[in-house]
């Protein structure tokens, strides 16, 4: 692309959104029963991608996405405490530059709304908070969830606005951040701004709590009855219906820890705890909506690249009761009290509907399980149930003769700048002053929207806790620490249910070598020292 037309005002406009929690088969698109017509409608309209995967946690991925590198080479190797030494202080470092950063220095405007989770600092101005990475006007949270009707530190720009959330009675945190992103975008275009924009909307939902208005969550009402068994395998032959599993893929077995149905105790709470996600994600949807709606309204929707992709996959985690209340441990996310200063129910509490501020619930690992169909395990493993993610790219302009189409090619998160960088036609900064940035990680998709053939001999890599990944083409070793490494042939066993390190010992070594020097190179600070100093007390966390 010529000097000219990277300064022209017809480069594109780039929308980045992103879920968080989301499991893979909890769209339309991929398969669920949850009513998602806008995101179902730029897949239409654009490229689902089959084999894209995330990190196994929210705040390494959002680091690996917003800077094209892996997580631990920008300070985050686990979440933003500081959990130790190397890649763990929990915090965006100067090694790194966000893709704002880089687009606002070519021109671009960049915006913000939604959830940040990338800084240890949440009550200072620090180095490593949106306003001072790149984006030039930001709403939204530095942590990493909270009460949905009235979100602890809560702001626009640097400025604490958490008393707006709970002096509204009307307020919801995912609405929230869709009012935000659209007026961006709005008064973009009212106030005749001729740059390209780049508008990044992390939403919160469906990450726990269970909180969603009563309307929305009626309409689920009893479509959960049948259980979780059956919402499995229908969303699975609708999957393979949709394209998004080929034929050679198994249903994998129900969560060891999950009963069968018939065999569940509280059913009715139960099917409560899926509805409240359900509707968490619809009006996600329908904020997206809004999003596409104000993109059309300012003409700009034809030269917009929208995508859409999750933060890592559903999450199976359930808490004690006592956990964040005010004689026990816990995050800060959790409130000791509603807003009219009533009990929060923390955890698992049969007893109270799930969906009111006055609940702090979890889907579990049932429903996590249905989220993550096909798929073993969820969140926090390297398996396919902790970093498969829908993604979808919707970009008329460029991509008009593949809409509709399903992309086969794998691709991950470091992946995603290069792409944004190759699109805009904006170079990636050598030295920025005061910086010495990494050179990126990944590379870009476009080939592959377009339908070029796999890159067999690329690597990707992924480490969280200990639990560790490679894939090469068809072929994926990965462990769950301390076990050992298991190997599976992608192509013929995409679920990851027939481990074949047995039958390719020389293979299992070299891709454990690879993993090993990517390990070391990228700042991987091996379980066992993190433990080890733990346990003498030499970081805040593990």
């Amino acid at each position: 692309m010529s000097k000219e037309s990277l300064m022209s005002d017809d480069r594109p406009n780039v929308v980045l959104v992103l879920a968080d929690d989301l499991g893979y088969s909890d769209l339309g698109c991929y398969g669920s029963e949850i009513e998602t017509p806008h995101l179902d409608a730029l897949a239409e309209g654009g490229i689902r991608m089959r084999h894209f995967t995330t990190t196994a946690r929210c705040s390494p991925s959002r680091a690996s996405l917003l800077t094209g590198l892996h997580p631990h080479q920008t300070g985050i190797g686990v979440l933003t405490a500081d959990d130790g030494p190397g890649g763990y202080p929990g915090n965006l470092n100067d090694r790194c530059v966000t893709i704002a950063e880089v687009l606002a220095a070519a021109g671009y405007a960049t915006y913000m709304s939604g959830k940040w989770h990338v800084a240890h600092e949440k009550d200072e101005p620090s180095p490593a908070w949106p306003t001072r990475r790149g984006f030039q006007r930001f709403f939204g949270t530095l942590d990493g969830g909270g009460n949905y009707f009235a979100p602890r530190g809560l702001r626009r720009g640097e400025d604490d606005i958490s008393a707006e959330a709970r002096e509204d009675p009307d307020f919801y945190y995912t609405d929230a951040i869709t009012d935000n992103a659209v007026a961006f975008i709005r008064e973009h275009a009212e106030t005749g701004d001729r740059r390209p924009f780049f508008c990044y909307v992390a939403y919160t939902a469906p990450h726990f709590p269970l909180h969603a208005r009563d309307a929305d969550i009626a309409r689920y009402a009893g479509r959960y009855a049948e259980g979780w068994d059956v919402v499995r395998e229908r969303r699975f032959a609708r999957m393979r219906e949709l394209g998004v599993v080929g034929e050679e893929a198994e249903l994998s077995p129900r969560d060891p820890r999950v009963p069968a149905w018939d065999d569940a105790e509280d059913r009715e709470w139960e099917q409560r705890r899926m509805e409240v996600y359900a509707a968490m994600v619809e009006v996600m949807d329908r904020g997206i909506g809004r999003i596409v709606e104000q993109l059309h309204a300012a003409d700009q929707l034809e030269n917009t690249v929208f995508v859409f992709l999750s933060d890592n996959g559903g999450c199976a985690e359930e808490i004690p009761p006592r956990l964040g209340s005010d004689d026990g441990p816990g995050p800060a996310i959790i409130p000791t009290a509603t807003t009219d200063g009533g009990e929060v129910y923390v955890g698992r509490h049969p007893e109270r509907t799930p969906g009111g501020e006055d609940t702090f619930m979890f889907c579990g690992p049932p429903w996590a399980n249905v989220s993550n169909t096909p798929f073993r395990h969820h969140k926090r493993w390297t398996h396919e149930g902790g970093i498969a993610s829908p993604f979808i790219v919707h970009w008329p302009r460029g991509l008009e003769d593949r809409a509709g189409t399903i992309c086969d090619a794998t691709h991950y998160l470091p992946d995603v700048m290069p792409t944004l960088l190759e699109i805009t036609g904006v170079r990636y900064p050598v030295q920025p002053p005061g910086r010495d940035p990494l050179p990126l990680e990944g590379v870009g998709m476009v080939r592959s929207w377009r339908g070029a053939p796999r890159d067999d001999a690329r690597c990707q890599f992924y480490e969280h806790l200990g639990n560790g990944a490679v894939r090469r083409g068809r072929w994926k070793l990965v462990r769950e620490y301390p076990a050992d490494w298991e190997l599976y042939d992608m192509d013929a066993d995409p679920v990851e249910l027939h481990d074949v390190a047995g039958d390719h010992p020389d293979l299992v070594r070299e891709l454990a070598y690879e993993w090993a020097a990517w390990s070391a190179r990228c700042g991987v600070v091996p379980r066992e020292r993190i433990l080890e100093l733990s346990r003498w007390g030499l970081t805040t966390g593990s």
